[in-house]
């Protein structure tokens, strides 16, 4: 069975950058991604539901192993009639002790439900888990999104600053119309406001990801990691094998489990229990004890069970479909996930490797020839515009990288890759 452990790990890698700490030691101005799901798993209300429910289905088990229940009893008869029975003079009173003598395979069918549900409660916990932390690396993923987009304004609030001033010395030497620096005041003005924004937006989502563990505000500044580090991911074939050990196809396996130990149950019922009762009747007219007992046989007990087991049956047969149909949806969504993660991989690649260096390299021969009078503050602007919307196409590339890979990983609960690119072992 796959371990919390494991899952984290899984997940861990979809940002790739994180050094395992103690949750209980005071968390620094920064914060990992181990960190943020080592006080999840530690503090999160909806992972303590798990013993909760083992209580309670223990108990059912405990329940399901019950024998019949033994039965006393007191008659009275020939009591508050008329004539010689007038009062209690008449009166005849038995005590009685009975209960069922119920078949073994009834008793092992119900056992059998009741532990069928309790070993159940694993693959539902550890889907849980898995759910949780992923979504705790998509908040993390947004942190540290909207702290590289912060980076990005940050560069373009300079580089408009320097325009800026630019613009002024020249409309101060007369080389330019009042007109060109009022626009470059605005546009100053303009990334001024994107970063103040994007400042209150990380910390939204700070906070957004702080609340995952109960704490109303986030007590770190920051998160760790490097966006644009993109692990190696196994192809499609290898991922769809992966599928199988999932949890949702696991709970298949385990509802099967429950299913089949409905339909013994449902078949026990078909054979019927003996009822027996015995016990003492005190005769009133020569006032002695005589021994009484009886046995009882429910009749029609195969026909009323047949309508259970027919339905029984056929819910055992509509889960068969239900997984195929599970499994199918599984592996459409891993493989629109998949091929979004190869488009934003290369984006994120060319755009670093060929299209922001251009930009780059452009943006400043732009300054330059506009300070030296060769180029218009109007193809400067362009190009700085240009150069920060390329920046932010980078970012949206690998923010989407990143969640698809977040999905893969639920999806397939296989800590495939780590932060140095090293293959895992599977985890049994």
């Amino acid at each position: 069975m796959l371990k919390a452990l494991a899952a984290w790990t899984a997940l861990s890698c979809c940002v790739a950058f994180t050094v395992p700490v103690n949750a209980s030691e005071q968390r620094p101005a920064t914060l990992t991604l181990d960190q943020a799901f080592s006080l999840t798993l530690d503090q999160h209300p909806d992972l303590k539901r798990l013993p909760l429910r083992q209580a309670a289905l223990a108990a059912e088990a405990d329940i399901a192993a019950q024998a019949p229940p033994l039965m006393a009893g007191v008659e009275l008869e020939n009591a508050l009639g008329s004539g010689a029975y007038r009062g209690a003079d008449g009166a005849e009173l038995s005590l009685t002790l009975g209960s069922v003598l119920e078949r073994p395979e009834k008793r092992n069918a119900r056992i059998e439900l009741a532990r069928s549900r309790l070993a159940g409660l694993d693959v539902d916990a550890e889907a849980r888990r898995l759910d949780l932390l992923a979504e705790v690396a998509r908040r993390y993923l947004d942190a540290l999104a909207s702290q590289v987009e912060l980076d990005a304004l940050g560069a373009s609030v300079v580089q408009r600053r320097a325009a800026a001033s630019a613009a002024a010395r020249r409309v101060s030497a007369g080389a330019s119309p009042q007109s060109v620096k009022l626009g470059a005041d605005a546009a100053l003005a303009r990334a001024e406001l994107e970063l103040e924004r994007a400042r209150e937006s990380g910390q939204a989502a700070r906070r957004r990801l702080a609340l995952l563990w109960g704490e109303a505000d986030s007590q770190f500044d920051a998160v760790a990691g490097d966006m644009m580090a993109l692990p190696d991911v196994p192809d499609f074939a290898a991922l769809a094998a992966m599928i199988e050990r999932t949890p949702e196809l696991r709970r298949f396996a385990d509802e099967t489990r429950i299913r089949e130990a409905r339909l013994q149950l449902a078949q026990s019922q078909s054979r019927f229990d003996l009822q027996w009762q015995v016990g003492l009747r005190r005769l009133q007219e020569s006032d002695d004890w005589a021994l009484m007992g009886g046995v009882s046989i429910p009749l029609g007990s195969r026909s009323r069970a047949q309508p259970a087991i027919r339905a029984a049956q056929a819910e055992l047969s509509e889960l068969s479909l239900d997984r195929e149909v599970g499994q199918l949806s599984l592996k459409a969504t891993l493989a629109e996930a998949h091929g979004r993660l190869r488009v934003d991989a290369l984006t994120v690649d060319r755009y670093g490797d060929s299209v922001l260096p251009a930009l780059e390299r452009a943006e400043g021969a732009a300054g330059q020839a506009y300070r030296a009078g060769a180029l218009s503050y109007l193809e400067w602007s362009q190009l700085q515009a240009e150069l920060l919307s390329a920046r932010r196409d980078r970012i949206a590339a690998a923010r989407d990288f990143h969640r698809a890979l977040i999905e893969i990983q639920r999806l397939t609960a296989e800590p495939f890759v780590l932060a140095n690119g090293a293959q895992t072992e599977p985890t049994p």
